[in-house]
């Protein structure tokens, strides 16, 4: 590092101490005395408008840029995606980036990019003369067929690869593949391809493979919204587990939910060296042969802390919910106890047997005060792994529910399950646009360095951006006030004001421009 960018740093560092520590100080705890007037004493407010200063609220979307840039992943899509007849004025990658950006600066529909269209700050610190108008940008949608769209999944799955292979070791030891499907529902009446579900609920039902150590959504498949939620569940893992073995995981494990077992996949699956936990249908046989198990085969299923107390433990609420149900005699099922057997089983397209885990629930059916009577239910999981202890087998498929935590920031966070075009293919092309938004807020924290003496500290904020939810992410590392200015050949950003992640930021901005290897991206 030269001299002049030692010094940048050393000033950069003594800006961010001083603006921490006002903070603090304004924050700091004070024994108050009663306050005659409200906190808030702002009054004779104006507004001007400046003259050469110029602002952006959502600074961090040049870092989104540059990360997108340094990854390689503008280059991949326009070399491999190819919607467009004629670029005029726009690449295919402009289109894709702008309707991911826009969910990242803060949007939540296509409407939304006419705001950003309009902003010339916005406009500058993405180098454009102009960015697609809504129209444009669903238009786009509809130039895809689904040849297309697997293009730009395989794509954004190549750099994708890139990412992974720039972590520790001990990220590549396992990749947990988990599947599910989830229903995007829509008030729309003319959009080809909907359909009603057994729920009564009409829209997509759209396939998601992701990846759980890192919640990276690696297939998105639309569907019609009447088609089960496992169809083409097994080609999707079968790629999955090819994209993971190519980046270097030693082991690949699979996991879904008793629609996602397909038995017919399962001896592939372990030919191939592929571990899976899928749960099963209590079926009557099934059951059968967990009655007839005797009693020193059944064990307490003992389930882990949801976390550690740092403090003293606190008094449990009252459950107001189970108050009311028994005030009002409701009929409510409260758990005995649990627990846990296993032994072997050969499913009818299986040629060969594996381990079934069941976990026995003891229930009480209650109304109001009284328990009506006992109950008895059987949870089945069927995998290959005879290492793991059953409850551990239990624990890991119970893990699979944080899908479901993915699944909700995609729908309510990024906003990447919306349906806003016309048909079925186009709509998938704008799931796979807007989930973009998700997956560059997962490679910003994977390439976020942790070295050197501050190195458990520096993994402990990469953990925590990479769980972070996109709204969290949002706020906290892409709404960053910024002065844009532009000197000589550079772009400069500065920042107006100071938060407890911008740190974390600078960091990984500083990251992205010492990757000497992204200079040139590797060709994917």
């Amino acid at each position: 590092m030269n001299k002049s960018k030692a010094q940048s740093k050393a000033e950069r560092k003594r800006k961010l101490v001083n603006r921490k520590r006002r903070i603090q100080y304004r924050l700091r705890d004070i024994n108050w005395a009663p306050q005659d007037e409200p906190m808030f004493t702002a009054s004779n407010i104006r507004y001007e408008l400046a003259d050469r200063v110029r602002g952006l609220g959502p600074g961090g979307i040049g870092a989104m840029h540059l990360l997108a840039r340094r990854t390689g992943l503008v280059e991949a899509i326009d070399r491999r995606l190819h919607v467009l007849k004629v670029h005029l004025p726009y690449h295919e990658s402009d289109h894709v980036l702008n309707i991911a950006y826009n969910l990242l600066a803060g949007g939540t529909c296509l409407e939304d990019l006419e705001l950003w269209r309009n902003d010339e700050v916005y406009l500058d610190t993405l180098g454009a003369q102009r960015i697609p108008d809504p129209t444009t940008a669903g238009d786009f949608c509809r130039r895809f067929e689904a040849v297309d769209v697997e293009i730009l999944m395989n794509t954004i799955n190549n750099v994708r690869v890139k990412v992974w292979r720039r972590q520790p070791a001990s990220f590549l030891e396992e990749a947990i593949i988990d599947g599910d499907g989830v229903m995007a529902e829509t008030t729309g009446e003319c959009k080809h391809g909907m359909d009603i579900n057994h729920k009564g609920q009409w829209g997509y039902h759209p396939l998601l493979i992701s990846l759980a150590n890192t919640a990276e959504p690696l297939y998105l498949v639309n569907r019609s919204g009447n088609r089960p939620s496992h169809e083409g569940a097994a080609v999707r893992f079968d790629q999955s587990i090819a994209l993971c073995k190519r980046a270097g995981f030693k082991r690949v494990l699979l996991r879904g939910d008793t629609d996602f077992t397909q038995t017919q996949h399962l001896d592939a699956w372990h030919a191939a060296g592929v571990r899976f936990i899928f749960g099963t249908d209590a079926m009557p046989n099934l059951v059968e042969m967990a009655e007839s198990l005797g009693n020193k085969a059944w064990k307490p299923l003992r389930r882990d802390a949801k976390y550690m107390v740092k403090t003293t433990p606190r008094d449990r609420p009252v459950n107001v919910k189970e108050a009311i149900v028994r005030q009002r005699g409701f009929e409510n099922i409260r758990l005995q106890s649990e627990e846990v057997a296993e032994f072997d089983y050969a499913p009818g397209r299986c040629r060969r047997s594996y381990r079934i885990v069941v976990v026995r629930k003891n229930l009480s059916i209650q109304r109001g005060e009284w328990a009506l009577f006992d109950d008895v239910r059987y949870f089945f999981y069927i995998t290959n792994n005879r290492s793991m202890t059953a409850s551990g087998i239990v624990r890991s498929a119970n893990d699979r529910c944080n899908q479901e935590n993915l699944i909700k920031q995609l729908k309510s966070g990024a906003r990447a399950l919306r349906v806003p075009v016309d048909n079925l293919v186009s709509n998938w092309a704008y799931m796979v646009m807007a989930s973009l938004a998700w997956t560059l807020k997962a490679w910003f924290a994977l390439l976020l360095p942790e070295q050197g003496r501050w190195k458990q500290k520096h993994g402990y904020e990469k953990a925590t951006v990479l769980r972070m939810g996109f709204r969290q992410f949002v706020n906290a590392l892409v709404r960053v006030p910024c002065q844009v200015v532009r000197t000589g050949r550079r772009l400069v950003y500065r920042l107006l004001a100071w938060n407890p992640w911008q740190h974390v930021f600078l960091r990984g901005v500083d990251a992205l421009h010492t990757m000497s290897t992204w200079r040139h991206p590797l060709r994917c």
